[in-house]
């Protein structure tokens, strides 16, 4: 059914199944209980799409704006998905080995410790390199052959393989860059020519000037008052020589909401898209890597990226408990934790995807042919889920006819 509902900043407009009305229920109570400016999400079952929302305000104050149907923001790091859904479309059309040493593909990168790197330790979080040690220059994350030489130069900060961190800004040129070594073509166009235009879909890393326009700026997360920080955040905030300072402002100045980002392929962080898009990007994955005659991936495939490939009581970059497959976030549930609300994301138990920085969230559930998008211009705490992303998700699953994500996952 068509929708045009009245909140507190505006109309959120767009279409939604009488089935996930409690979706639409949720997404009201962002707007008018918890401070979402402008956003949009969207859901697909076995290849329908059943809800397709959007509203509120694209920018605040004098200039305000709404958000509109074909507006877009920054992703951040649910960029991190598109740069790996690249990589394994040429790992599952044989280009390029899962087990093969990075070296076969990237000479320079094998050295300095190293040497044994494979391509799944860079898809996983596992090869030692979530940051650079000396100051990038400024400007340095605009100019990929800088980025990904210093990398390649770069000693490990633990043996490649031996335990996980989050690479946080550097996965769009460890990853990225295999990507244009195997296929030829810069990881932006890859993306745009194999995955984008077959899939039609709105998401782009570098994004061309003239849809600069339609872009939302992104407002900060600003800490509530008595709020304690995760401990990634007391970390860099406390030692400028921690991994996590250098993993996160160790960036040469780089602002990702800026018209330079925009027009850059950066592929940690730098995507931009919707929520319509986000879940059109999954809608393969979702149902056995084919959608409208488009196939990405085998269903064998698929089932290799969503297992787990790396779990650990604490990531080295997080400092947090972390579980992830071949480049995506699984669900983690670390509820129980003090600061748990800003380093948690619930998802179904075959459910694989990505978070970005502030809440926006697409993912695919396999079990349940599901695929979300979900993505706003407001920031929330953390650098997973907060309360109106994972509101979203649940009201979703319960739709669905599961029952409960007591376990850590959502099941029925």
């Amino acid at each position: 059914m068509e929708i045009q509902v009245g909140i507190k900043n505006g109309f959120i407009k767009g279409r939604c199944d009488e089935k996930f009305q409690p979706v639409l229920d949720e997404f009201v109570r962002n707007f008018n209980a918890r401070n979402e400016l402008g956003a949009s999400v969207c859901i697909n079952v076995a290849g329908e799409t059943l809800v397709d929302l959007w509203g509120g305000m694209k920018s605040p104050g004098k200039e305000a704006a709404s958000w509109e149907e074909d507006t877009i923001s920054v992703v951040f790091s649910c960029t991190k998905a598109a740069t790996a859904l690249c990589a394994h479309m040429l790992i599952d059309q044989g280009k390029l080995e899962l087990n093969a040493p990075v070296a076969e593909y990237w000479p320079e990168f094998a050295s300095h410790g190293k040497e044994q790197a494979t391509v799944a330790m860079m898809l996983n979080h596992s090869v030692g390199v979530p940051a650079l040690r000396e100051p990038v220059k400024e400007g340095g994350f605009l100019d990929w052959d800088y980025m990904s030489d210093r990398l390649a130069q770069e000693e490990p900060f633990w043996k490649p393989g031996t335990r996980n961190g989050y690479h946080m800004m550097t996965f769009g040129w460890t990853v990225g860059e295999l990507v244009r070594r195997v296929s030829g073509q810069s990881l932006g166009t890859f993306f745009r020519n194999n995955i984008a235009k077959p899939l039609h879909l709105d998401f782009w890393i570098g994004l061309p000037e003239s849809e600069f326009g339609r872009v939302s700026r992104t407002l900060r997360w600003r800490p509530e008052k008595g709020q304690k920080p995760a401990p990634f955040t007391m970390a860099l905030l406390n030692d400028p020589n921690s991994l996590q300072y250098l993993a996160f402002l160790n960036n040469g100045r780089h602002k990702t909401d800026s018209p330079d980002s925009y027009r850059t392929e950066y592929g940690a962080g730098g995507g931009i898209g919707n929520g319509r898009s986000l879940a059109a990007m999954y809608t393969p994955l979702a149902n056995g890597g084919l959608h409208n005659d488009v196939k990405l991936l085998s269903n064998d495939h698929i089932e290799r990226m969503r297992a787990v490939s790396v779990a650990t009581s604490e990531d080295a970059t997080l400092l947090m408990p972390s579980r992830f497959g071949l480049g995506f976030m699984l669900s983690m549930d670390n509820r129980n934790r003090e600061s748990g609300y800003m380093e948690t994301l619930i998802l179904g138990q075959q459910a694989f995807g990505h978070a970005g920085a502030g809440g926006s969230d697409g993912f695919a559930d396999t079990e349940a042919n599901l695929a979300f998008g979900y993505s706003m211009n407001r920031m929330g705490a953390g650098i997973l889920l907060n309360e109106r992303g994972q509101s979203l998700v649940d009201a979703v699953y319960r739709c669905l006819g599961y029952r409960t994500d007591s376990p850590g996952f959502w099941i029925k």
